[in-house]
């Protein structure tokens, strides 16, 4: 095994003995009950890897994988699409007739076009990255926009939104909630918080001490650490190259995953073979990674972005331009297909690994790591030992043999290389995975846009990640020339200092309402900030643990970021995002807009003002009432992160 990874391993074990400095004081949550029975968690992604977390050889099918251009869907997703778009109508009518259009029947609208369903709107869910903030704070969202959560289809409430999606996308810790929730069977929020008392988001332990016992998790620290490191080491004895981001894959399944290993047989693409995604009840999960060229630091806004989804691994982007089938990452291909003389490999897009390369946060800790609240002592510390990773590319996720090998040479940026190195897919600062739902062979409407990115100093957002989207949406439309933005369109968006001064990012903003303004079809999208209604949620990226407490308080946060409180602090929210989903519908079907329709846009519209001098200080104050908030504190924990971080890297000079 590199030496660095010998001595992350050893990071690892060294946190196992000093993990009573993680713990932090718990408490009981409050009962949230969920209309799911919690034993559906009992009913997961498929354990169908062929030898646990190493990638295996077998026979491939007689219609031999090829990689496929990226100039239509797939022909999976195309027939998943239909059975999804029809099976999203009756959910869709019942949400709106809740949303109360005055004046409009939406119920009868819906079911007037109900056998023509590109007629009616076509919704994606975005879920930005942002380590446990991201995660739980989206996770409210997710909430909220779920029929089957208790009281979510109440009055002022947004239940079914989910239901009604045709797409979840998800990056970093949004990426831990879209897996979290597939991988663990489509469950609810409250099932991964309760669990008959043995929840799966169990994050008062930190990824560095390991899974407490007693509950899902039979491991005890011990053979936590020692079980991680020799899957690793079984994998690179197969001949896979490993990385940081292997160890990281799969310490974050332990929390994220419910099985007792940790599920390590567990694979992204067995989620298509899933009950509720195979018959369509589902959205379709999709997560995004950057590519990332060995020797580059930062990441430019004019990366390659890659998307995993059930069926398929690859890029949009006139670069690369081609997907592979998932189940058979791993596989040699060259040129786009497997010479008669390779086997296939399954195993590879491992659950917690696919999951890790989209939350690579180790080369973000270097981008990032001056904006903690470490000491600059403890800086040094993490900027050293992340650099000596940085300076093997080792903190990168090696995707090797790279399946875009020979494949598309006069425009792709790898086909030359060996290895494919993907990282965090926020690191172009595009932090929303907006990428996958703006293709327009995807035809999406309106996109609910969940923003826990941490733009400012006190880690709010502040548009930064829309910012970035609209900037790489403007180069170019075409993909015969080169261009980047290979046909993709996306609303006008302003400066950051326009977000804080005009309050953009403390209120839900509606962005691409006169759809006349773009020259492609644009879907209008939904921003939805993080801000403090009944929590400061304002978390670090890089803080490791919470407690019970602390973690039901962001979630709940979070729901009433998405609800506006239940409608309480603006009672036209629900009616307004009712409005927002039908909006591009009515142009297609030429049907009047309603009149309240009108003033909601009116009202959450960003309406073009901008304000670009530079703002004070955004400390926001609380929307609603603060709820009670538990007695613990986060003091010590990056002390501790520091002290580890230091002594690794003693380890990887001596190693």
């Amino acid at each position: 095994m590199h030496a660095t990874s010998r001595a992350f391993a050893l990071l690892f074990a060294l946190a196992a003995s000093v993990h009573a400095s993680f713990v932090l004081p718990r408490k009981a949550s409050p009962k949230v009950h969920s209309t799911v029975a919690i034993t559906e968690l009992e009913i997961r992604a498929f354990p169908n890897a062929p030898d646990g977390y190493t990638p295996q050889n077998t026979t491939c099918p007689s219609n031999r994988p090829t990689v496929r251009s990226a100039s239509a869907l797939s022909d999976n997703e195309t027939s998943w699409l239909e059975m999804r778009r029809n099976n999203t109508v009756d959910p869709m009518r019942d949400l709106l007739g809740r949303l109360n259009i005055s004046g409009f029947d939406a119920e009868s609208y819906i079911t007037k076009y109900a056998n023509n369903v590109s007629a009616l709107p076509n919704i994606a869910i975005a879920v930005s990255g942002g380590g446990y903030r991201a995660c739980l704070n989206g996770g409210g969202a997710i909430q909220a926009f779920d029929s089957r959560e208790t009281n979510s289809t109440a009055a002022g409430h947004l239940g079914g939104l989910l239901q009604s999606a045709t797409y979840l996308a998800g990056l970093s810790g949004g990426g831990w909630l879209v897996g979290s929730i597939f991988v663990n069977n489509f469950t609810t929020i409250t099932g991964l918080l309760d669990n008959n008392d043995s929840p799966v988001w169990e994050f008062g332990n930190s990824i560095f001490e390991g899974p407490a016992t007693g509950k899902i998790q039979l491991l005890d620290s011990a053979e936590y650490y020692t079980g991680i490191e020799q899957e690793v080491s079984a994998k690179g004895n197969a001949g896979f190259n490993t990385s940081v981001t292997d160890f990281w894959g799969r310490a974050l399944s332990f929390q994220l995953v419910n099985a007792s290993d940790g599920g390590a047989s567990y694979t992204w693409s067995s989620i298509q073979s899933q009950e509720s995604f195979a018959n369509a009840d589902s959205p379709m999960p999709i997560l995004v990674a950057d590519g990332r060229t060995p020797g580059e630091t930062l990441i430019p806004g004019n990366t390659t972005i890659y998307e995993f989804n059930p069926f398929e691994f690859g890029t949009w982007d006139p670069t690369t331009y081609g997907f592979v089938p998932l189940e058979f990452l791993g596989s040699n291909f060259s040129g786009g297909i497997l010479a008669k003389s390779e086997q296939c490999v399954r195993g590879f897009d491992n659950v917690g690994y696919v999951m890790g390369t989209s939350s690579s946060l180790f080369n973000q800790f270097i981008l990032d790591v001056n904006q903690t609240s470490i000491p600059q002592l403890a800086k040094n510390f993490v900027s050293d030992i992340l650099g000596h990773f940085s300076d093997s590319d080792n903190d990168i996720a090696q995707y090797q043999p790279n399946p875009f090998y020979g494949y598309n040479t006069e425009t792709s940026r790898v086909y030359q290389e060996q290895a494919l190195g993907l990282v965090d897919g926020g690191e172009d600062l595009e932090n929303l995975p907006l990428h996958p739902v703006i293709q327009p062979f995807r035809h999406v409407d309106v996109i609910f846009a969940v923003d826990s990115s941490a733009d400012t100093s006190n880690y709010w957002p502040n548009g930064t990640s829309l910012v970035a989207t609209y900037q790489r949406s403007l180069n170019g439309t075409s993909a015969d020339g080169g261009n980047l933005a290979n046909g993709t369109s996306f609303p006008a968006i302003p400066d950051q200092n326009t977000f804080v001064n005009l309050g953009l990012n403390t209120r839900p903003t509606f962005f691409g309402c006169n759809s006349s303004n773009t020259s492609n079809p644009t879907p209008l999208v939904v921003y939805i900030p993080n801000s403090p209604y009944t929590y400061q949620s304002n978390i670090s990226t890089f803080d490791p643990s919470y407690n019970t407490s602390q973690r039901d308080l962001i979630v709940e946060n979070g729901y009433n970021v998405a609800t506006m409180g239940n409608g309480t602090v603006n009672s036209t929210w629900p009616m307004c995002v009712g409005c927002a989903i039908l909006q591009r519908s009515l142009e297609r079907t030429q049907t009047t807009m309603p009149q309240v329709c009108t003033q909601c846009f009116a009202d959450f519209c960003w309406n073009g003002t901008v304000n670009s001098t530079n703002p004070p200080d955004y400390v926001p104050a609380y929307k609603t009432a603060p709820a009670k908030k538990s007695a613990a504190t986060r003091a010590g924990v990056f002390y501790s992160f520091a002290a580890i971080s230091a002594m690794a890297v003693v380890l990887v000079t001596v190693l």
